[in-house]
């Protein structure tokens, strides 16, 4: 039970700090008077993508010391 309320209470920290920091924006688009409530959430959009590059890559050595006694 401790675990259940310590995860749930991890996760409402999560959601403060993401509101916080304005990676999610709730606004409440319909009063709650008679009917219950509405809400619409914009979340932040992240964009992935790859590109082709040439990249030099420097080349390593390794020479091992000779039968030094």
């Amino acid at each position: 039970m401790r675990t259940l309320l310590a995860l749930l209470g991890v996760i409402a920290l999560i959601v403060v700090a993401l509101m916080y920091f304005g990676f999610i924006n709730i606004d409440q688009t319909r009063p709650a008077l008679v009917q219950a409530p509405q809400f619409k959430a914009d979340v932040a959009r992240v964009s992935v993508g790859t590109e082709k590059k040439t990249v030099e890559v420097p080349t390593v050595n390794v020479e091992r010391p000779g039968n030094a006694q």
